[in-house]
């Protein structure tokens, strides 16, 4: 049974922002009239504090992210919020009123639920918007690197989209474990990059990339690919023979094309794949066990509270827009309450 929120908040309309078609952010439109969903088994009903926003809102916008949501559909997938109300089959639920922080369905809205069993608690002294990233970008980033990138000390990092939320993860990430790290970023935000401690950062749209970074570096143990098309033939050029790995965990250009041919004959590389929801639901261990090594890193200060650019909820459509143009740096949020 659900326990009902224990606020004074009776009211069952709520702010929400509706995709009402697959024609991209544009048909991101603000409706006032959404009810408040009710958590079902194993889910969290939600308060959200900020929403995140990803590039994976700009793919379900336009229909072409695998096993989106079909139009019409409240929009968003990340966020963090005070815990309201509690749905039936949650095994040892966090009491009411506590902040965590999480993915699930429709969080561009004041309200959202939540599956109970990915949810991380906000840590302590952080704000909502502060903590947005932990359970997508900063996972992303450490699976990326660590059970699927398995790098190692001394490596040498190829981290592609490098000023995104996920890219400025990976980047600090793969510093704390002792890699060297080339990155590609537009000339804007090189600086954005370089502060976060790269050794290199690179223009992605320079013709010679494949030649600077093989000059850099002799050939690359792991690159981080979530571009796709403009840098995948990059990628697969630059990796060293046999013992180099790409995680691909993107496409923001579109999809790229790899052949058995390729892998055989001309690029002799271990590629792999990696979705971080897919994850959570097919690897369970290997995802809380992420989990746990991000609680780590934030006990032990590598892993700082976020900064993130937050909007009001209306401007939705705004931000996907200019993160669909490359426009942004860092961790976007959206405020449901503004």
């Amino acid at each position: 049974m659900e326990i009902n929120e224990q606020k004074n908040t009776t009211e069952q309309s709520i702010r929400a922002l509706i995709q009402r078609s697959h024609r991209g952010p544009q048909d991101l439109t603000l409706a006032t009239d959404q009810r408040r969903p009710t958590p079902g088994s194993g889910e969290y009903l939600i308060r959200v504090g900020a929403a995140g926003v990803n590039f994976a809102d700009v793919m379900q916008t336009h229909g072409t992210y695998g096993g989106g949501p079909q139009a019409p559909y409240v929009a968003g997938f990340e966020a963090a919020g005070e815990i309201v109300g509690v749905g039936p089959d949650v095994e040892s639920p966090l009491p009411l009123g506590t902040h965590v922080v999480g993915a699930g369905p429709g969080a561009f809205a004041q309200y959202m639920t939540m599956p109970a069993a990915a949810v991380l608690p906000v840590p302590s002294g952080w704000s909502d918007a502060a903590a947005l990233g932990m359970v997508l970008n900063w996972a992303t980033a450490l699976a990326a690197l660590k059970p699927l990138g398995e790098i190692k000390t001394g490596e040498t990092v190829l981290i592609h989209a490098a000023a995104g939320g996920v890219g400025q993860a990976a980047v600090r990430l793969a510093r704390h474990y002792g890699a060297r790290v080339i990155a590609t970023a537009s000339p804007a935000k090189h600086d954005t990059v370089k502060a976060l401690g790269a050794d290199d950062v690179l223009d992605s749209r320079r013709p010679d990339l494949a030649e600077e970074i093989t000059r850099l570096s002799g050939g690359v143990d792991l690159v981080l690919e979530s571009v796709g098309r403009a840098t995948f033939k990059t990628s697969l050029s630059v990796t060293k023979p046999f013992i180099g790995r790409i995680v691909v965990f993107g496409a923001a250009s579109g999809d790229a094309t790899l052949t058995t041919h390729d892998l055989v004959f001309t690029h002799q590389v271990q590629v792999k794949g990696l979705h971080i929801g897919a994850l959570a639901a097919t690897a369970p261990s290997l995802y809380q066990a992420l989990l746990v090594e991000i609680e780590a890193l934030i006990s032990r200060g590598v892993y700082a509270p976020g900064t993130p650019q937050v909007h009001p909820l209306a401007e939705g459509a705004m931000v996907l827009k200019q993160l669909e143009a490359g426009e942004t740096r860092g961790k976007l949020a959206l405020d449901p309450w503004r």
